[in-house]
């Protein structure tokens, strides 16, 4: 089932989510599980994870979740540009959670002699931890229709790997490491946070009845469990 919430700001957006997120974790270890979870990366993310640190977050054992990231820039570790800079930064550094349960994409000034190698190690990972059977994705949008760094029209999004390379990015750095859709729809559930009017086209062509993976690859996220986050702006043309 897709559904969409439609809040009437960024700021709410931002705030349901975190409340949610929080409770998704909790509820998981209330079952005896240790939640996996997929960060992205993106403005309305980072705000996310501001506040899901600053909620009270007593039912949540932090150093039980295993985060995992759905793409990456592959540029140096202490890197701006990385998505998991930020979330250490936001999240992960400030609840106290396992540096071993963290998962980050290899570094550009990691051991691994290029980006091939590196996106074939983050697979060996993922496969050495029962192959990615995620409890919940986090995806932002790009105005071109891409999730995590599967840009339209590129040769990724047809790969059967488990994580790839990605060069010429359309977007500044130009070399990254992104999860496939194969990887990416092993989820219970998927929730894309997207915010802006200038994101509204391809809401609106992610969410229409026709289209194609290569035009929108939004719509190669073909979860049953989907949940649309989205302001009134990035809703306005559906």
């Amino acid at each position: 089932m897709t559904e969409l919430k439609v809040l009437p700001t960024a700021a709410a957006v931002t705030r349901a989510v975190a409340e949610q997120l929080v409770a998704r974790i909790a509820g998981a270890q209330a079952q005896g599980r240790i939640p996996s979870i997929v960060l992205t990366g993106g403005t309305i993310a980072n705000e996310i994870y501001r506040a899901v640190a600053a909620l009270p977050s007593g039912d949540v054992d932090w150093t039980q979740v295993d985060f995992w990231w759905g793409d990456e820039r592959y540029v140096p570790a202490d890197s701006t540009d990385r998505n998991d800079r930020a979330a250490e930064l936001d999240l992960l550094d400030v609840v106290g959670v396992d540096p071993a349960r963290v998962h980050a994409m290899p570094a550009a000034d990691e051991a691994h002699p290029d980006l091939d190698d590196a996106a074939a190690a983050y697979g060996r990972e993922l496969r050495e931890h029962g192959g990615g059977q995620f409890d919940l994705v986090l995806l932002g949008l790009g105005p071109d229709g891409h999730v995590a760094s599967l840009f339209p029209g590129f040769k990724q999004l047809e790969s059967d790997d488990v994580a790839v390379a990605v060069r010429d990015s359309p977007k500044p750095p130009p070399d990254r490491i992104s999860l496939t859709f194969g990887a990416l729809n092993r989820t219970h559930e998927v929730w894309f946070l997207v915010s802006g009017d200038g994101k509204a086209d391809a809401v609106a062509r992610a969410l229409a009845p026709d289209g194609t993976v290569h035009s929108t690859p939004a719509r190669g996220i073909t979860v049953e469990n989907s949940t649309w986050w989205l302001d009134e702006d990035a809703a306005s043309a559906l």
